[in-house]
């Protein structure tokens, strides 16, 4: 599944991408879903209560209030992992891409081909850096967390929350298979409390540290639990 934002002022601009992008994943059977924007602030305020859910975004650069360049920052500075995409009429601003990262530029009119390579890029780009985030599926949908974004993950008779920097998500699961699926930079400390190991401040007696929150250690998994922290500490 591969969920795209098209954020374009223009509508008639917004429809063609979209369809030219539909039929081009429809030939490779990539399923899709996509999210159209007309201005960036519209955009930013929906990534706010949405963080995770998009894994490409199209940004027009030449729109009224931020322009796609200004969008492109906010949306790096929140989440380093989604991927972005020009849309301009212009090459002027080619080179300002690599200040954010930006995975290519679509020249309006964009071209089958021209669009079909970046998507080649977008689907490599996301199978290479799937070992870096946890997939979190629940009632509302697909959620790609980055790792390092993660504070940890707590159990309450299988609904399992996971609490990052910018907010918390919460599905069904057992957490034994939440610690499987994330790796061991993540600690378990309890039966219900799974942790990221370079999350932790400090430990303290029989908790650990993460900013204002202490989280207990029980004495099952204390041994191992101390260990791995202090490795995380020390790299």
């Amino acid at each position: 599944m591969l969920r795209i934002g098209i954020c374009d002022d223009q509508a008639e601009s917004r429809q063609a991408l979209k369809s030219l992008v539909e039929r081009i994943l429809e030939k490779r059977a990539v399923e899709n879903t996509m999210f159209e924007f007309s201005s960036g602030e519209g955009l930013l305020g929906w990534m706010e209560k949405h963080a995770g859910e998009l894994d490409l975004v199209f940004l027009d650069i030449e729109m009224g209030g931020l322009n796609g360049m200004e969008t492109a920052k906010a949306l790096r500075a929140a989440d380093d992992s989604l991927l972005l995409a020009f849309v301009t009429g212009f090459t002027d601003y080619v080179f300002d891409g690599y200040s954010v990262g930006a995975l290519g530029y679509l020249i309006k009119p964009p071209q089958t081909e021209q669009v079909s390579e970046l998507l080649d890029r977008a689907l490599g780009a996301l199978f290479n850096e799937a070992d870096k985030v946890f997939l979190c599926r629940n009632a509302e949908g697909l959620y790609r967390i980055p790792k390092k974004s993660i504070r940890y993950f707590y159990s309450d008779r299988r609904l399992v929350t996971c609490v990052t920097d910018n907010r918390n998500y919460t599905f069904y699961a057992r957490l034994d298979d939440v610690a499987e699926s994330v790796g061991p930079s993540f600690v378990r400390l309890h039966q219900r409390y799974l942790v990221r190991a370079a999350a932790v401040d400090r430990v303290e007696g029989s908790n650990v540290i993460l900013g204002d929150e202490v989280l207990p250690i029980s004495r099952a998994y204390q041994s191992a639990a101390l260990a791995s922290i202090a490795r995380a500490m020390l790299e």
